[in-house]
């Protein structure tokens, strides 16, 4: 297993290459002076001649990667455009309100989308089979940007049961910013009352996300646990009378969810590219917000990196479904060392 990872994270490290050098040339291309949108229309021709001297945009285009890359490398992503900051620190401050988000709108997804799909699978041809799947279809189909306009019109509008927008209110400080997770800061600065108001904030924009994946990974779980159903094990357990919770728990569980793993890892990944909307509901200070406004200013370096931390992403996600379906299936891990 430590042979594979290791051979994944060099497979990642290429992958990573190829895709900053195809969104580098990509970005060069496309129409317009980055250091004209830079310093607008009242600048200079000097001036626009000068900060693309100290951009390289008057070199050839692997020289420009060139620096570029060396700069990477050293940790410098450049500076922005658009904020007129290094991309670092933009980074710094937008990256963490996205990742909370996702993580919990992920924690949301696991919990109810196994638990509606273990059901609903067991109890198949059922009422509640019917309804899931009435409502996973509904679920799959409606775009999370309109699920999140109607959980904000209903929820915080008419019925004012969760907050509206931001993650925490205009009046209430946050707290000391250590990690950029305000769940995590606030617990160290001891100050659980910014947890449970950042919990309360946080909720309707996750549940907006969580929503398509719920009715996905519960619809694939559902599917995957009927088949396993029909293996004659499970069938032995059940005529031997072990009662169902056992069986379900020991025997259907852990086999079903490991095509869910796959689909949860690709859904988690994509989460960090299609927040944008969601975030614009509920003016949500994060990372896709940034992205979108990167791309609209003809941000270079800002895009690049924006395109390298998603593809990061993509590549840490599958290496960590990898490691788990391993360790959910015995028969990957047989076949590994035998390969």
């Amino acid at each position: 297993m430590g042979a594979y990872i290791v051979k994944r994270l060099l497979q990642s490290i290429l992958v990573l290459f190829g895709l900053s050098l195809l969104i580098f040339f990509i970005a060069r291309v496309v129409p317009g002076d980055p250091a004209r949108a830079a310093l607008g229309n009242l600048a200079t021709e000097e001036q626009v001649e000068r900060l693309r001297a100290e951009m390289h945009l008057d070199k050839p285009f692997f020289v420009q990667y060139y620096y570029w890359l060396i700069s990477v490398l050293h940790g410098d992503l450049g500076k922005s455009l658009y904020t007129q900051r290094p991309v670092t620190q933009d980074l710094v401050q937008f990256l963490p309100a996205t990742l909370e988000l996702m993580l919990f709108a992920t924690l949301i997804s696991l919990v109810v989308g196994q638990t509606m799909g273990v059901l609903s699978g067991y109890f198949r041809n059922s009422w509640f089979d019917g309804l899931f799947r009435v409502i996973s279809y509904a679920g799959v189909a409606t775009p999370p940007f309109v699920i999140a306009i109607f959980l904000l019109f209903i929820f915080s509008q008419l019925l004012g049961l969760a907050p509206g927008v931001g993650r925490l209110p205009i009046t209430m400080a946050e707290p000391p910013r250590v990690t950029g997770f305000l769940l995590i800061d606030s617990l160290l600065a001891g100050r659980p009352d910014v947890t449970l108001v950042a919990l309360k904030h946080m909720l309707l924009p996750a549940i907006s996300l969580a929503i398509a994946h719920i009715a996905q990974e519960g619809r694939i779980t559902r599917s995957s646990l009927i088949d396993v159903q029909q293996k004659d094990y499970i069938l032995a357990h059940q005529v031997h009378g072990i009662r169902p919770t056992k069986v379900i728990f020991k025997y259907l569980l852990r086999p079903s969810i490991v095509p869910t793993v796959t689909v949860m890892g690709m859904d988690f990944a994509f989460l960090l590219s299609n927040a944008f909307l969601v975030e614009v509901v509920f003016m949500w200070p994060g990372f896709s917000r940034y992205a979108v406004n990167a791309m609209l200013s003809k941000d270079l370096n800002a895009i690049v990196a924006v395109v390298l931390v998603i593809g990061l992403t993509v590549a840490l996600v599958n290496l960590l479904v990898d490691v788990t379906i391993a360790f959910l299936d015995p028969t990957v891990r047989i076949r590994r060392r035998g390969g």
